[in-house]
């Protein structure tokens, strides 16, 4: 799949621009319109995150399009999307640029966590909504009440890897190997190692690597020697495949276990044959019968000529809880929707039309997505089941599927 962006602008962030940005507060530009800022990964080191974002919102935008003529309560929605090369600074850089240049009425992204944690001060103070699709760390939405997110959190995604690890597959040795530039890694990790000890379970190394290394060997050969039963990978796609490759080529034949991280259409063609025997947490299985699911499917399939990932169906219903939040407020209070266009630019009248608007998202309840039914908490937080994948004979298939300890199975 191949994405483009709008050029990236590059600018710091003196006193003159943060004045700018509390005095625009939530705004918009050109002719009366609705503008929604995107911004994700389109090139760097795990550039399949921001492209599936692209991909699963453009599908919700072209539901838009043909139901609605692209246009909630009269505005047209016009998308601006941003690449931030899958860097936290360019993040904010990025976010910085769509309030500031393009004053948005709300922000979705990013999947990484460090990069929604380095985005979401800077909505938060400009009272700009910013729904991240799968960023899984539990600060993220900490960092303010104008934050939200479509997935599960980490410490609940480590206890799901944990009780399959120590119930379903009936391991007790372990050994993790983690990525210590990443917060994501770092928190699945501790939430993983937490939650498997409480349930009897050993730990006989932690070890670790950095993002954008390629050699492993030295890790692995250390974790070979403690004789684990499995190995936990809490990182992303692109060292996951390579730390398979790596592990086999040393005799290192245990199952490899990781996290959401691993969701990318590029991970078996890293991994190739390494990865047959592994297993990660997920938020979706393509084969579900979910009708929901197989609707967005159809029309994925249709336009992009290939399989989503659960990144991409995450990213479209964070557009489609957008999208009706909209609604809702055009339907509830239709002065106050039209404090959202883009002519209000600047305006106490925009920045409260946005307060209404933070405020019906959060309160979303029973929304029917393509991941699941999606109801947020008061964390802005959604609480869902997860599911597990096997990777067998090169396929990605579903093993079974795991809910929090308050929700039925």
């Amino acid at each position: 799949m191949t994405s483009t962006s709008r050029p990236t602008l590059r600018f710091g962030f003196p006193a003159i621009a943060l004045l700018a940005l509390l005095a625009a507060g939530c705004a918009g530009v050109g002719n009366d319109e609705l503008v929604i800022g995107e911004y994700g990964s389109l090139t760097g080191n795990d550039a399949t995150f921001g492209q599936s974002t692209k991909a699963g919102v453009e599908i919700a935008l072209d539901e838009l399009l043909a139901k609605k003529e692209g246009k909630i309560g009269g505005l047209k929605v016009r998308v601006v999307v941003e690449d931030d090369r899958g860097m936290a600074e360019e993040a904010a850089t990025v976010v910085q640029k769509l309030i500031n240049q393009d004053r948005v009425v709300a922000v979705i992204g990013e999947v990484a966590s460090s990069r929604s944690l380095a985005a979401a001060p800077i909505c938060q103070q400009a009272g700009v909504p910013m729904i991240s699709p799968s960023s899984t760390n539990p600060e993220v939405t900490k960092k303010g009440d104008y934050i939200f997110r479509m997935c599960f959190l980490d410490d609940f995604q480590g206890w799901v890897m944990a009780k399959f690890t120590a119930e379903d597959l009936k391991l007790k040795r372990v050994a993790v190997l983690t990525d210590v530039k990443n917060d994501y890694s770092v928190g699945l990790a501790k939430y993983f190692t937490a939650a498997f000890q409480s349930m009897g379970g050993t730990v006989v190394l932690e070890t670790s690597y950095s993002a954008g290394d390629a050699d492993f060997r030295a890790a692995l050969t250390s974790i070979k020697a403690k004789n684990p039963q499995a190995v936990i990978v809490p990182g992303y796609y692109t060292e996951a495949g390579q730390i398979a490759r790596q592990a086999r080529e040393l005799g290192l034949n245990v199952p490899l276990i990781g996290g959401d991280g691993w969701e990318s259409e590029k991970l078996i063609e890293i991994g190739g044959e390494a990865m047959n025997g592994c297993y990660y947490s997920n938020h979706w299985a393509l084969d579900a019968p979910d009708p929901r699911l197989q609707e967005f499917l159809t029309a994925y399939r249709e336009k992009f000529k290939g399989d989503p990932d659960a990144i991409g169906g995450l990213a479209y219903d964070a557009a489609g809880v957008l999208f009706r939040s909209l609604e809702q407020l055009a339907t509830q209070d239709p002065q106050a929707f039209q404090g959202l266009g883009s002519s209000k630019a600047g305006t106490e009248e925009r920045r409260q039309a946005c307060k209404k608007l933070r405020d019906i998202i959060a309160a979303t309840s029973g929304y029917s997505g393509a991941t699941g039914s999606i109801t947020l908490d008061a964390n802005r937080d959604a609480s869902k089941p997860a599911v597990v994948i096997e990777i067998r004979d090169g396929k990605k298939l579903f093993r079974t599927s795991i809910a929090p300890p308050t929700q039925p199975a």
